[in-house]
């Protein structure tokens, strides 16, 4: 009965390292959407959330009902917190991943993005994608080292952030309200998929030594 148990959890960590990596297509195919005003990709993103979200409440439920029946303690009770935890922001990164391609729809046939900002947008979306990489590694692992280091990524997304609101700010903007208010968003979705990369390593470090970072 217990190989059973412990073959579950092991079971739980793998669908939530492929729901990670679900996660990083999303983002990956909602910046090519946006970049490239691709509308069939758009589409493809927001019809895709619905499968984020099944397998986020199919982990929920696997985590749910061990908690129930096993009374987990230790490393166990904190490996299904952790993962409670993380689908929660796996499935906000989904969304983010939305938000993303409803911008490039809504602004199709033209490009939402002015083309001064493609090399900082893309910047943003390979440093998300590097983090969410980064964070399916640490959950498979339980790497506290690297969990630690990504917080230097996160570091330089912020970095970004700020060098996109310098270009909306700045005397030569002249692409209109609507193209900056598209910036503005664009941003703080590519930092939070980043926020929430983190909060995924940070689980992994307290699954590991029962302390809380950040």
């Amino acid at each position: 009965m217990r190989d059973q148990y412990y073959e579950e959890l092991d079971h739980i960590v793998d669908e939530l390292v492929q729901l990670t990596n679900t996660v990083r297509r999303a983002v990956s195919q909602a910046t090519q959407a946006l970049l490239e005003a691709d509308a069939s990709v758009a589409e493809a993103v927001i019809a895709g959330d619905r499968i984020i979200d099944e397998t986020t409440e199919t982990i929920e439920e696997r985590a749910l009902l061990l908690l129930a029946t096993q009374q987990p303690v230790a490393t166990d009770l904190r490996q299904l917190v952790a993962t409670l935890r993380m689908v929660a922001d796996l499935q906000r990164m989904g969304d983010l991943s939305v938000h993303v391609a409803k911008i490039a729809r809504r602004r199709i046939p033209e490009i939402a993005v002015p083309a001064s900002l493609h090399p900082t947008i893309r910047a943003m979306a390979e440093t998300a994608d590097s983090m969410i990489d980064s964070a399916s590694s640490i959950v498979a692992n339980r790497d506290v080292p690297a969990a630690l280091r990504l917080e230097e990524e996160d570091d330089e997304m912020d970095r970004l952030r700020k060098d996109l609101f310098r270009s909306l700010l700045g005397s030569d903007w002249d692409h209109g309200i609507e193209p900056a208010v598209d910036i503005a968003l664009l941003g703080r979705y590519y930092e939070r998929i980043g926020d929430h990369a983190v909060s995924m390593a940070r689980r992994v470090v307290y699954l590991v030594t029962g302390q809380l970072s950040g």
